[in-house]
């Protein structure tokens, strides 16, 4: 049986140090040395006894290998024991060609416009895009049918801009024990903060142009 599972208990579970939980599923990077090495471990990964059950996203390139897993449904879209599962064993795999992973070389990207009534623009993006609805959130989220691009996640603002208008900024989603770096950075950078209050779930800043970005972690989202 497939039990749901929230980030927090997919860290803690044993076995799955390699990875971190972002916005859009568990995610692990093995750097490897060549393209050939890299193609070794993928085979590893498709000859793993019932992985054609649950299937990850895999991501080749010549310095290493990005693996993601990501359970969904029209009732979830998350961790699910399942993916601790797949996890332990893609990381026997690794471990067995003498590679390590790199925590510190995951993100994903998202894109958030934002509306007074998102129920008229979904629909605009979703033809524009080519992309689905999510499952479990078909109102407010859509999702790349081929998991290569950044989803996105849809918001009503209480306040829209000075026009009248809706307005677009992004997410960056990093491992927790990486946001508050990231955020320094950004603020080294020329940035400003917009907003903490909800650290270390996610802090907005905004560059010099008002542009703004949020740094987001997965802490305190069950």
């Amino acid at each position: 049986m497939t039990d749901n599972i929230s980030p927090k208990q997919f860290h803690e579970a044993q076995g799955t140090a390699d990875w971190r939980v972002l916005g859009e599923g568990a995610h692990a990077f093995y750097p490897t040395l060549s393209l050939a090495q890299a193609a070794q471990l993928v085979g590893a990964i498709a000859r793993l006894p019932g992985i054609e059950d649950h299937q990850p996203d895999v991501d080749i390139r010549p310095d290493g290998v990005t693996v993601r897993l990501l359970s969904k449904s029209a009732e979830w879209y998350g961790m699910t024991t399942a993916d601790v599962d797949v996890a332990r064993a893609v990381s026997r795999a690794a471990r067995d060609l003498g590679l390590k992973a790199d925590p510190q070389a995951v993100q994903s990207f998202l894109v958030v416009p934002g509306a007074g009534k998102t129920a008229e623009i979904v629909p605009f993006w979703q033809a524009v895009l080519g992309y689905e609805r999510r499952p479990d959130s078909p109102d407010e989220d859509l999702v790349d049918p081929r998991n290569r691009n950044a989803n996105f996640w849809f918001e009503e603002m209480d306040e829209l801009r000075g026009d009248g208008l809706g307005a677009i900024h992004v997410a960056v989603w990093v491992p927790v024990e990486q946001a508050q770096a990231r955020v320094d950075a950004a603020l080294a950078a020329g940035g400003h903060m917009v907003r903490d209050k909800y650290a270390p779930s996610w802090w907005t800043l905004a560059d010099s142009a008002g542009n703004e970005v949020d740094i987001s972690t997965v802490a305190n989202r069950e």
